[in-house]
């Protein structure tokens, strides 16, 4: 095996490149994956773009699908030339946080107000791949504390149709959970990008039998109808809040899920609320937010906030990737490009400008 292996790094705020750099040593507690299938995600732009910094030289990507090259001497239970995934969020689990039932959260601390535009929260947590230590979209990837984090592919199943597990699948998921959803709810999904397509789906699978699906996009409103969504709204045919409450009867919504990261939304997904309600945020906000008083009943409406990073770990990757071997949801809708890891320059170039009805892109080595 060679010594060097080509990877996307990040060069500078615009600048994503590919470049040689060596094969990383493996630790007692780590493993080596040749990566057979990655992708872009959403992040991943705002890093190219400067919004999110990270190091020059680091390598960019956190939705790893791939083969076990090596195994650190510590870890059992797995096998060289395994199919695996792992999360994007690689907790450690001996954290404070993960022993306190947040596992996401592994690594996340206080800093000065204001530094890193974070204002007063360093929001890594336990994402380390294209974060804190070089990510996914290379030939080789090492994963930390892999006894954790390694999950086996159940047999059957393709690369493509565990691609989203990693990251917007889970992420999609916990918005969902995060929604308080019982048998019977209606729910409303704001966006319906990747992610929030797929809480589209976890909210189906959670027994919402309103699902009300918002975006701009006609096609990605069709794609989410695929996904369990049960009326869509095109928000620049209607005003949503009205429309929401002409269809609950002026009762409200159950459940919210704001999937975009905008004022507006996070404002819109509060508005068409129950008292009682509950506002799922998946959103990455880039300012600070002003919450409605009106919509927020002047703090006594009983509503719940909760928001969500991406739960990881091989745990949850199981579970995710027995709903896809199950049948009860199909994502491979949401693959709509394929791209060498030769050619990723081009692919971010399509994924950030969203052009040709792009989802997701699989990236192949």
């Amino acid at each position: 095996m060679s010594s060097m292996m080509k990877a996307a790094v990040f060069i500078a705020p615009g600048r994503i490149e590919i470049a040689e750099k060596p094969i990383p040593d493996v630790g007692p507690n780590d493993a080596l994956i040749r990566i057979t299938t990655t992708t872009i995600c959403g992040t991943d732009v705002h890093i190219l773009k400067g919004e999110y910094p990270v190091a020059p030289g680091l390598t960019i990507g956190h939705e790893p699908v791939g083969i076990i090259e090596k195994l650190g001497s510590a870890v059992s239970g797995y096998q060289e030339g395994q199919r695996v995934i792992a999360g994007a969020i690689c907790p450690n689990f001996n954290s404070y946080a993960a022993q306190d039932g947040v596992a996401s959260q592994d690594g996340s601390y206080l800093i000065a107000a204001g530094r890193c535009g974070c204002h007063g929260y360093k929001a890594t947590a336990g994402w380390r791949f294209g974060n804190l230590i070089d990510g996914t979209q290379a030939e080789y990837v090492l994963v930390p504390d892999a006894q954790a984090n390694l999950a086996p592919i159940p047999d059957g199943l393709t690369d493509e149709q565990v691609l989203m597990c990693p990251d917007i699948m889970s992420t999609g998921f916990k918005g969902a959970e995060n929604a308080n959803i019982r048998i019977g709810d209606t729910v409303v999904v704001f966006a319906q990008g990747p992610i929030g397509l797929c809480a589209t789906a976890g909210a189906r699978l959670l027994g919402a039998t309103t699902i009300i699906a918002v975006d701009g996009n006609a096609h990605r409103l069709g794609i989410s109808r695929q996904m369990g969504a049960d009326i869509t709204l095109n928000f620049t045919q209607c005003d949503v809040v009205e429309e929401v409450m002409k269809l609950t009867g002026g009762r409200g919504a159950d459940a919210a899920i704001e999937a975009l990261g905008t004022q507006h939304t996070f404002a819109s997904a509060l508005q068409v609320l129950k008292p009682g309600g509950t506002l799922s945020s998946l959103g990455v906000y880039s300012s600070d937010l002003t919450i409605p008083l009106g919509a927020f009943a002047a703090g006594l409406g009983d509503h719940k906030i909760n928001t969500a990073l991406c739960p990881g770990g091989k745990e949850r990757m199981r579970r995710l990737m027995g709903v896809i071997a199950s049948g009860r949801l199909d994502l491979g809708a949401l693959v709509t490009h394929h791209y060498a890891l030769d050619d990723i320059e081009a692919a971010y170039d399509l994924f950030a400008h969203q052009r040709d009805g792009v989802l997701k892109i699989a990236i192949r080595p």
